[in-house]
């Protein structure tokens, strides 16, 4: 079976002049060699495709793939990470995670949370403050907590991400609506501990792997796991598997949230404690990083007793079930696409 593979390297932007933490959530190589080690045990045949540019010219070309093993995050706008699946929905290749629906969605932290109220699981009261002008409507009770409507990796917090009054809430959404280019999202700040659940799994199969605790440490930015946290964690962030009753609490809410958002295969869901000790779901992270030794879902997996291979083997195999039973019970395949010249690229490839 070919198994293709869709990435963005990090690499590659930082080529072309894209900065370290515009570059962050992308893929190192050692990820992509780890990735196409598992699909070799398993006796299928790797291949290399690469972000979605290179996607659209190799499906144009006629090129199909059996399965695709998808990690492209898109570099532009709340469907970057659904164009990948939304381009192989249509040549109706199978692919893993979650679908351009999910994606789309749990990109955007705002309506994430608007459809978790909906499905009656916990979430911080929240604003999304769109221009400057709507920080005035806001009638939450300091102290709040602002960031990027749609980042990961921690991208666009820091310690001045914890506002105390009105003043400082302007300030750091006039700061990130400039740098980040997209709405920020100002929550009750959770003052608690923090969990992040790993999940494996889709639908009823979905089960909970284990649930890691974030520590923070000295010299580590306190209000929250920032990007620069994330970036220098070995000396500024501690991890632990948990097993008490806040864990079993983190454990029915992370499921009842990735069912509810009919997420795929695995994934993570973040979550934080409030003032009395109630667990928040954060945010849903259903295209986690999968880096083979400093991600959090790999991580939490290897202290539950799940190796590299085994988690990675896991998900290849929800997605061949998925695309065996589509198989068997959908309807009949349509025509295949005619494959028209492949169109030529740009000098500079950037998604």
């Amino acid at each position: 079976m070919r198994v293709g593979l869709t990435y963005d390297l990090k690499p590659e932007y930082l080529a072309m002049g894209f900065s370290e933490e515009e570059a962050a959530e992308f893929d190192s190589p050692e990820t992509i060699a780890a990735i196409e080690e598992v699909v070799v045990r398993r006796g299928h045949k790797p291949v290399r495709i690469g972000h979605a540019q290179a996607l659209v010219a190799r499906l144009a070309a006629g090129e199909r793939w059996d399965l695709v093993f998808n990690i492209a995050e898109g570099l532009y706008g709340f469907g970057r990470e659904a164009l990948v699946p939304a381009l192989l929905e249509a040549y109706r290749i199978p692919y893993t995670f979650s679908d351009p629906l999910v994606l789309s969605l749990s990109l955007h932290k705002g309506m994430t949370k608007r459809v978790l109220r909906d499905l009656g699981v916990y979430t911080a009261d929240f604003a999304v403050v769109e221009q400057e002008a709507d920080v005035a409507a806001i009638q939450l009770p300091f102290p709040l907590f602002a960031k990027p409507v749609a980042e990961g990796t921690g991208k666009g917090i820091s310690a001045a991400s914890k506002v105390h009054d009105r003043q400082e809430l302007l300030q750091v959404c006039r700061l990130l609506l400039a740098s980040h280019r997209q709405p920020v999202l100002v929550e009750t700040y959770l003052p608690g501990r923090e969990l992040t659940v790993g999940i494996l799994g889709t639908g009823a199969r979905a089960r909970a792997i284990g649930v890691l605790e974030v520590t923070l440490h000295r010299p580590a930015e306190a209000a929250g796991y920032s990007y620069l946290n994330k970036k220098l964690w070995e000396d500024r962030v501690s991890y632990a598997l948990v097993d008490d009753e806040l864990a079993e609490e983190a454990r029915r809410l992370s499921l009842a949230a990735w069912r509810g958002l009919g997420c795929r295969d695995a994934g993570r869901i973040d979550l934080r404690a409030d003032a009395v000790g109630r667990l928040a779901v954060i945010e849903l992270n259903p295209l986690a990083g999968i880096h083979p030794t400093i991600s959090d879902l790999v991580i939490l997996a290897e202290r539950a007793g799940m190796p590299y291979a085994e988690l990675i083997s896991a998900i290849l195999e929800e997605a061949l079930q998925r695309a065996a039973a589509a198989a068997t019970a959908g309807p009949s395949p349509s025509p295949p696409l005619p494959s028209p010249s492949p169109p030529s690229l740009p000098a500079v490839v950037a998604q």
